[in-house]
């Protein structure tokens, strides 16, 4: 199992204070991460894109690219590109670029994306929101096939056999399909026989298992090889020398940006009782002490009949930095190794 890290990039008052802190001291201080999280053995790190006050992640291939200056062996990801609103042949570009810089540690995970705001930003229809992301995965997809591509669509010009360029690293550029609870979308990642990537941010893992079920039999039914249907997790995560120091730590952040998004939605205002019933031992969140987060690991490993990789979503927590750097060291040199030592003796 891969283990590796999310970040958002929020940008979040400190719980104390409730200052804020500029956006050049989180970016560095975001770097910083990065480069922990390499040093301790993780195996990638995925930066997400939103067009939001709150987070500061709206070019994530050059926040990338900067991490990869500064690290050695991790594998550098978006997480998720928000492909419908994009261009697939300037996406492909950039992340042929990092995967030059990197020396071959670029991946992408592709998805319609959680929030609005990038499509009228960028001149989009909302109302076509699927067929975009539908139309545009297509393309991008072929782009990693070929140089000179012959292709038409409805939402861009066409191209007649232009060369896109550079080429990456890789022979193909690694691209998952990052879902959320819709059955169809599961069902698209199957058939295309890509990677799955699955967000799970509250609830229970076993509800997602009937959806990760659904993925691999449509997988089959296309004709793909069992062995490229992999599943991966993106999951609230956040480990502390305890239980009680790892929620303190990021139930604030958590609460602050579920709230403000809920004040948007309509949701119910966030409390404590439903952040810890979520970082309970039947709960979805990987929060915790060591041994507490590695046997939940092992868990949705289980009722999900087998996941490739699990990456923590921690840019929620409080953003002390040492607090931020201490959990990436206790994920890296505690809870991956209980992890791989145990899947290893399965």
């Amino acid at each position: 199992m891969e283990i590796g890290i999310d970040s958002f990039a929020a940008i979040l008052p400190d719980p104390t204070t409730g200052i804020l802190p500029s956006a050049t001291e989180r970016m560095a201080d975001l770097l910083d991460e990065v480069e922990t999280a390499d040093r301790v053995g993780l195996d990638v790190f995925g930066i997400g894109e939103h067009h939001r006050a709150e987070f500061l992640d709206s070019a994530p291939a050059i926040i990338l690219a900067a991490a990869a200056a500064r690290t050695r062996r991790i594998r550098l990801a978006s997480a998720v590109t928000v492909l419908g609103a994009a261009d697939p042949v300037r996406v492909f570009q950039e992340f042929a670029t990092l995967d030059l810089i990197s020396k071959g540690r670029a991946e992408l995970v592709v998805g319609r994306g959680s929030f609005g705001e990038a499509f009228p930003l960028f001149g989009l229809d909302t109302r076509a929101y699927d067929d975009l992301f539908a139309e545009k995965l297509d393309l991008f997809l072929k782009l990693g096939e070929t140089t000179h591509l012959n292709w038409n669509g409805r939402f861009r010009p066409p191209l007649d056999g232009q060369g896109v360029f550079p080429r990456p690293h890789q022979p193909r550029l690694p691209v998952w399909l990052g879902v959320g609870g819709t059955p169809q979308s599961f069902a698209r990642a199957g058939a295309l026989g890509l990677p799955l990537m699955v967000a799970i941010i509250g609830g229970t893992f076993d509800r997602f298992r009937p959806l990760v079920d659904l993925y691999r039999a449509a997988g089959r039914q296309a004709g793909h090889d069992p062995g490229v249907l992999k599943v991966g997790v993106h999951a609230m995560g956040f480990v502390g020398d305890s239980d009680g120091e790892a929620r303190d730590s990021f139930f604030p952040g958590w609460a602050h940006l579920t709230a403000k998004v809920g004040r948007e939605r309509g949701w119910s205002p966030p409390t404590r009782a439903q952040f810890d019933d979520m970082a309970s031992p039947e709960g979805a969140f990987l929060i915790g002490a060591p041994a507490t987060v590695a046997a939940k690991m092992l868990h949705a490993g289980e009722v999900l009949g087998g996941v490739s990789r699990i990456t923590f979503q921690m840019s929620t927590a409080s953003l002390e930095t040492s607090a931020m750097k201490r959990s990436i060291e206790l994920l890296g040199g505690e809870v991956a190794p209980k992890v791989r030592a145990t899947l290893a003796a399965r």
